[in-house]
């Protein structure tokens, strides 16, 4: 079995490693408009061949999209034109416009939308890590939109990333994704912007930063070409969080400028019920379960 990756970066790059490392795949090919990134992926080993798009399809039984969201938008459609029983994956952050253009396509059977949540804030072929989906989710969405052997292909290879499958529509997704996802990286990079201006007139700022600073600005480092795309597509969803956001921000700076140290301790107690989320992970195998038995009986 062939399969085409478009965008040999992080996501793409290490699909590529686990479909290799596990010879799920017959050969792999690499699809990527940058000459630096189709130099990297073949010195790295990540793919084996690389081609155009159009030969990619035509020699590909699946076509796994790992490029910013906006890159999507335009191939899915394009795609889906030229397939016939190929697979199409979409791994991209955002679902409601994708989804969208595509919802009358003929061939609308062949796609399976997907979202892997992993990741770190590298970019690039390089970044390629193996494991990185190990014991992650792959939620797939609107899936009782595709044709079930497309599917159960597409499951395969969650398999072999050894990720565990949920369940979302593309409106529960998007707004999902805004809130556990764009509003970290959002607020990584205000930190990060807040700490630069600060240094401007400060130049010793980053000799006292720790761990708790590098880990709160690691988001930071992202790349605006994947970020600024998801940012657009998922606009009104990342514009509903950061209000949200910055509402709490405010509360906490009025409890501090009023000298108001009982309501700041409240807060801060409060917010540390956010540790429940690692009970949510302990029982995580009950959630997937039932997340699927929902899915089913909704559809």
């Amino acid at each position: 079995m062939n399969i085409a990756i478009v965008g040999i970066g992080l996501i793409g790059g290490s699909v590529a490693i686990q479909l290799r490392e596990t010879k799920f795949a017959d050969k792999i090919i690499g699809v990527d408009k940058n000459e630096i990134n189709q130099k990297k992926a073949i010195q790295l080993g990540l793919v084996d061949e690389i081609m155009n798009l159009d030969e990619a399809i035509s020699q590909a039984k699946v076509i796994i999209l790992t490029t910013p969201v906006d890159a999507i938008l335009e191939l899915a459609p394009y795609i889906l034109n030229k397939v016939k029983d190929q697979v199409v994956i979409d791994m991209g952050s955002t679902k409601i416009n994708i989804l969208h253009k595509i919802d009358d396509h003929p061939n609308r059977g062949r796609y399976v939308a997907a979202h892997p949540m992993a990741g770190t804030e590298y970019s690039g072929p390089e970044a390629a890590l193996p494991n990185l989906f190990k014991d992650k989710n792959m939620v797939y969405v609107d899936a009782f939109n595709s044709d079930e052997d497309a599917f159960e292909l597409a499951d395969s290879i969650t398999d072999v990333l050894e990720m565990k499958s949920i369940f979302m529509n593309a409106e529960e997704h998007d707004m999902h994704t805004a809130y556990v996802s764009h509003i970290s990286h959002l607020t990584s990079f205000a930190l990060a912007l807040t700490v630069l201006e600060k240094e401007k007139s400060q130049g010793r700022i980053f000799e006292l930063a720790g761990s708790g600073f590098e880990s709160t600005v690691r988001l930071a480092k992202s790349s605006p070409d994947m970020w600024t795309p998801i940012f657009k597509q998922n606009r009104e969803n990342v514009l509903e969080v950061l209000k949200e956001h910055i509402k709490q921000l405010q509360n906490l700076h009025d409890k501090l400028e009023k000298e108001d140290y009982e309501g700041l301790y409240k807060l801060i107690k409060k917010s540390n019920k956010i540790k429940r989320i690692n009970k949510v992970k302990e029982g995580s195998s009950l959630f997937y379960f039932l997340s699927s038995i929902s899915f089913y009986q909704n559809h």
